[in-house]
């Protein structure tokens, strides 16, 4: 385990045991001077926190085992007590408390300073490994949300080369019948549709309002293809336009429901697009006229939108499909309700 928090976190973490270190080592003689006792146990355990913890982190980057480790670390904090008993016995001699050092009883009494610098070594790998499985899971949460916006970048650039793709079609199809003005009209509306998607700073949301602003320039361009063709019953409040919605959400539902619903009627088709809101969430419905095709498909551009939106909203997020009684294809997406003031 590779550690780099800084050293004061294990430091203050451990006051308190450098506190119990202070109560549990006084001397068993000369209470009179406890204070002093209790000032020198305490300074020495502070002074011992570093280089306990310096020797704890250098054999964490030399990777040693645990059990190597732990033998080491309980040799190097019995030595400290060792020295702290010195210590103290050094400072009842200056005291004339005793006349010279007994080595003999260096030994004795070292359970509680011993303890105390063990769980000391205890509380800095903890606070380590803690600090480390946090930095860990930031690191993770980060490689996943730049993987998921690659995700959502790569699946809207689906979108400009697949619309492009079936306008220019169009264009070549009002050409080949001559119809040089309804192609001309039409090649000015792509431009200020790509015109307007190429300004986009790049968010993977936007506003209601932006969307319909972008929906309404695409629908320019099928008007002038399909003429009375196509018949547009658009519902959007105005208490919605504020709100969250995904960049070109609208476009690729309303491609689908036209190219594959109402261009191949030979009769005028209706188009219903209905924005509302139901408790705490955004619902967005789109029917279509249309026949139903022997083997159904949803098409890059309905595929493009679920995993767009799974991407974004994971289970908070609903998409229907399908064809109702009264032979109409629909779309149906339930999404959260937030407002851009809040996102």
């Amino acid at each position: 385990m590779k550690v780099e928090t800084p050293l004061f976190v294990p430091v203050l973490a451990a006051l308190p045991v450098a506190a119990c270190m202070a109560i549990l080592g006084l001397p068993v003689f000369g209470y009179q001077y406890a204070a002093a006792f209790r000032s020198l146990y305490f300074v020495a355990c502070l002074v011992w926190l570093i280089p306990l913890a310096l020797l704890q982190r250098a054999m964490w980057r030399c990777d040693w085992p645990w059990l190597r480790m732990a033998l080491v670390l309980l040799a190097a904090s019995y030595a400290m007590s060792i020295l702290n008993a010195v210590l103290g016995q050094g400072l009842g001699i200056w005291l004339g408390l005793q006349k010279h050092y007994r080595w003999n009883e260096l030994a004795e009494g070292l359970d509680g300073c011993w303890l105390a610098l063990i769980a000391f070594c205890a509380v800095h790998a903890v606070a380590a490994y803690y600090l480390s499985l946090q930095q860990v899971r930031l690191h993770l949460a980060q490689a996943q949300a730049a993987a998921r916006d690659a995700q959502l970048r790569a699946l809207r650039l689906q979108v400009n080369p697949h619309f492009l793709f079936n306008s220019l079609n169009a264009i070549s199809a009002l050409v080949s019948a001559q119809s040089n003005r309804e192609a001309n009209r039409m090649l000015g509306y792509v431009a200020d549709f790509l015109r307007a998607t190429l300004a986009h700073d790049g968010r993977h949301e936007h506003s209601l309002a932006e969307e319909l602003a972008l929906l309404d320039a695409y629908l320019k361009i099928e008007q002038a293809r399909l003429g009375e063709r196509l018949c547009l019953n658009m519902k959007a409040g105005p208490d919605l336009l504020d709100n969250v919605m995904p960049y070109l959400m609208l476009q690729p539902l309303v491609e689908n429901a036209i190219r594959h619903g109402i261009a191949p009627l030979s009769v005028p088709g209706r188009l219903d697009i209905r924005l509302e809101q139901v408790g705490g969430r955004l619902l967005v419905e789109v029917r279509n006229d249309g026949q139903q095709p022997a083997q159904p498909g949803c098409g890059i551009g309905l595929a493009n939108v679920r995993e767009r939106l799974r991407h974004l909203y994971g289970d908070d997020q609903e998409v229907e499909t399908g064809w109702g009684p009264d032979g109409r294809f629909g779309v149906r997406i339930a999404l959260p309700l937030r407002s851009m003031a809040a996102a």
